[in-house]
């Protein structure tokens, strides 16, 4: 066994890390959100890794704000190119907090997500303007030993609140596949406002019952988005029901000098 591990340590130093890149494209590290997983990002996936990019998902730890940015933070470091960092939902929370200070981040990409400024909440933002539904679709809370409560959402209420454009099925596996947030979480202050520094791009559905579309144009508007994407008809798992616009949004934001 310490045979093996010396020998993985040796791969993973010969390779300059564990994210390695030899193209001259940047990476695209992907933050899923609250009530998904890293699957949420499979159709996105595939064509960014068709056009040529190295695509790293992040299995986000949905605990703490600060927690899950130092979690991201630290795979961005471990990454020797330029990275294109996106997130979905609270995953905007995520990048938006780990891009502080990490110099080979060269643009952010918000999917339906949270664009905080400093001393905002993602539940603050949510509510900001009307619109969301989220709050009678939560099962009652789990209460967790060290304290505090994980969310999710009523299997039977998922479909139609989280992803309302998405078959039947899928939206049935994604349901009982859920990942919880915990409720601290999404009333964590943000510390950081990366997207005042780093450009940014948008891309979210009219129909998003968890963040309001108002509320996701509001802050593509503080953000001086360099394009603003809306998808007719999209729920707010925009990347599960139309990854195309989602993985052309990412590209434009790769590309852009």
């Amino acid at each position: 066994m310490r045979n093996l591990f010396a020998a993985l340590a040796l791969v993973i130093g010969a390779s300059g890390g564990a994210f390695a890149q030899s193209s001259d494209k940047p990476t695209v590290v992907l933050v899923h959100g609250a009530f998904a997983d890293s699957s949420s990002w499979n159709g996105v996936i595939e064509i960014l890794e068709k056009d040529g990019y190295r695509v790293v998902a992040a299995a986000n730890p949905l605990r703490w704000l600060r927690i899950d940015a130092e979690y991201v933070a630290d795979i961005v470091s471990s990454i020797k190119s330029p990275v294109v960092l996106v997130g979905h939902s609270y995953g905007g929370s995520v990048i938006t907090e780990a891009a502080e200070g990490h110099p080979n981040i060269k643009a952010l990409v918000y999917v339906a997500a949270f664009a905080p400024d400093i001393g905002e909440t993602a539940a603050q933002l949510s509510a900001k303007f009307p619109g969301s539904t989220l709050g009678p679709t939560l099962a009652p809370p789990v209460a967790l030993t060290g304290g505090g409560n994980d969310l999710y959402i009523q299997q039977d209420k998922f479909h139609e609140q989280f992803a309302a454009d998405v078959p039947g099925r899928k939206a049935r596996l994604m349901a009982t596949a859920q990942r919880p947030i915990t409720e601290a979480a999404l009333n964590e202050a943000s510390t950081g406002a990366a997207w005042k520094k780093l450009p940014s791009w948008f891309i979210y559905g009219d129909k998003d019952k968890n963040i309001p579309a108002q509320a996701i144009a509001f802050m593509a508007s503080r953000a001086h988005s360099k394009q603003t994407v809306v998808v007719e008809g999209a729920s707010h798992v925009v990347m599960v029901s139309n990854p195309a616009p989602v993985a052309r949004l990412v590209e434009t934001a790769a590309t852009a000098k």
